[in-house]
């Protein structure tokens, strides 16, 4: 059955399942498809050149399109991991991470080791040693838990 079809069609069924998983791309994004459709839109490059040459058979074809479809989803996979780019923002989806070094007036006392603070809107778990509600305390780190808070010097 391929192979009918790859004769029938010639070198631009390759043309062809390349721009229609271009298309599917642009339906489907995630930026894995396009490396699929460019590896066979190489293949019927070459199909191009290479269609009456003995060699090149539907079965080297395939495999030249697996190969060249690793190549490219690992290529493009490698060029869109470079973090080239630095935020204006860092901490933007890290927000305990950027409360490090505010300091707030406990809530509520903190006591066995917890208690609660507001900074800005949010109110916020908090660790450190027993404090009574109202100390002044400074945010020294943040874990997924919570803050870790110490008596200020304010």
């Amino acid at each position: 059955m391929v192979q009918s079809l790859a004769a029938e069609l010639g070198p631009w069924s390759w043309w062809i399942v390349g721009l229609v998983l271009l298309a599917a791309e642009l339906v489907a994004p995630g930026v894995f498809l396009i490396w699929i459709g460019l590896a066979a839109i190489v293949v019927g490059i070459l199909s191009l050149l290479l269609w009456g040459t003995p060699f090149w058979s539907w079965q080297v074809q395939f495999l030249v399109f697996a190969v060249l479809s690793v190549v490219f989803a690992l290529a493009g996979r490698r060029f869109y991991a470079r973090d080239n780019h630095t935020s204006d923002e860092p901490m933007l989806n890290r927000r305990g991470e950027s409360l490090i070094g505010r300091t707030a007036t406990l809530a509520e006392p903190i006591t066995e080791g917890r208690g609660r603070i507001r900074l800005d809107d949010t109110w916020w778990a908090v660790m450190g040693p027993d404090l009574p509600a109202g100390t002044r305390v400074k945010v020294v780190s943040s874990t997924s838990s919570g803050l870790t808070v110490e008596a200020s010097d304010i």
